[in-house]
């Protein structure tokens, strides 16, 4: 009987009707396609910044940081346009999914694993941070970087006349 049911639904679906749901299934695969490779640009560069961290080059974590921004929100820009057209989706096919659910399992174990890898990133960054820190303070209390120097100090001259 369901299947009859469904050969029923299949025979009364209009060419256009299938064409907008052939499109909308493209379209969502290509989206959860386009997330998916963001989600892994994304985990290149939080490895790149753990690096960067290690090494505690400041120019280069600010520019990995900014590249994190422009990802992040590039993910949560295509992840707008992904909700609406899966519930376009699963309108269109509510009973049959294709390679959807492989594509978004995917996705998740990527955005797993991004959480796991920006967690241990931002551990790394305290931690430098903390470092500096406390050299910071050895430099403070280093009783040589207080003294005045010798020559050019303030309480000597800046001019010397010399013609006499």
């Amino acid at each position: 009987m369901a299947a009859a049911l469904q050969e029923k639904t299949k025979q009364e679906i209009s060419p256009e009707e299938l064409v907008r749901r052939v499109a909308i299934v493209k379209r969502f695969r290509e989206l959860l396609i386009q997330q998916r490779d963001r989600f892994r640009e994304y985990l290149e560069v939080l490895d790149k910044q753990k690096d960067v961290i290690e090494e505690g080059k400041a120019e280069d974590l600010i520019a990995h940081v900014e590249l994190e921004e422009k990802i992040v929100a590039d993910i949560f820009s295509i992840q707008k346009v992904i909700d609406p057209l899966e519930d376009m989706y699963r309108a269109s096919y509510p009973d049959r999914e294709s390679e959807v659910p492989n594509l978004k399992a995917a996705l998740e174990e990527l955005k797993e694993e991004a959480v796991v890898r920006s967690e241990r990133n931002r551990e790394l960054l305290s931690k430098r941070m903390a470092e500096i820190r406390s050299e910071i303070k050895a430099l403070r209390g280093n009783p040589y970087a207080a003294r005045r120097p010798v020559y050019g100090g303030s309480d000597s001259a800046s001019l010397i006349d010399i013609k006499g």
